[in-house]
Parts: C-alpha cells; structure tokens; sequence
C-alpha cells in the first residue's frame, strides 16, 4: 500500500468510526450539539456522519479518534453490564448520583467538551465491568 492508499485507508476507517460512534451516541440519547462537542467535530461533520453515507471520507485527528475510541469502549461496557436495551441505551441519559455525576446524566458530564470529562466517565463505566486500574 502505498501513501496516498494509506491516507484513503485512513480517511475511510475514520469515517466508519465516527459513523459508528455517531449512532451510539443517537441511541444514547445525545442531541447534535452534544454528539459533536463529545467527538469534538463540527456540527456539519456530525451531520454527515449520521446520514451514514458508504462513500464519504474524513480526516481526523488523534484526539477525534480516541474520543471514538472511548465512546465505542462505554458502548462495550454498558453491553457487559447490561442485558436489555433500556439500561443499555437508556443509562447514559439517567441521573447518576455518584460523586464525579453530581446527580447529572453521564451523557451530560460528557457534553462539556472537554476530554477529560469524557475519560473521567468511560473509567467510571468500565468499573462497573469489573475492569480493574
């Protein structure tokens, strides 16, 4: 494969990824603002991941891409954890009176934009799975 293969490459499996955490997120309840200030991409990026076009292309970067990561990796937690698709889709958007939630949805804390914020909740759900740090 050569360079120019491999961008194309890349491009292709970004989009497939974001596509793929766009529609968690969708089922999770987050609205497009949110969606996007989690997987810190543009609204119209966002957009355009939704309509899940086979054929589009996207550039990403490191951080755009481990934020796919760790919505894929809550996504796996939540479906160890949970059996029905309430608690599977639903959690996200229920109040969470832990410490760190403060009585707000995850998908709230999240939204804030900010990595860490996103982090914070992806090892507070993959605890629940018995994942030890």
């Amino acid at each position: 494969m050569n360079a120019i293969e491999a961008a194309n490459h890349s491009k292709s499996t970004a989009a497939t990824g974001l596509k793929a955490a766009v529609a968690i997120l969708e089922k999770w309840g987050a609205s497009g603002e949110q969606g996007a200030a989690i997987l810190r991409v543009s609204r119209s990026t966002y957009a355009r991941a939704k309509r899940r076009d086979p054929a589009w292309e996207v550039s990403l970067d490191a951080d755009q891409l481990t934020r796919i990561s760790l919505v894929l990796n809550i996504h796996s937690a939540l479906r160890v954890v949970f059996d029905n698709p309430e608690n599977l889709y639903g959690f996200m958007s229920m109040a969470n009176h832990n410490v760190f939630f403060h009585g707000r949805t995850p998908l709230e804390v999240m939204a804030q934009g900010d990595f860490i914020s996103l982090y914070e909740t992806f090892k507070r759900i993959d605890t629940l799975r018995g994942a030890g740090w």
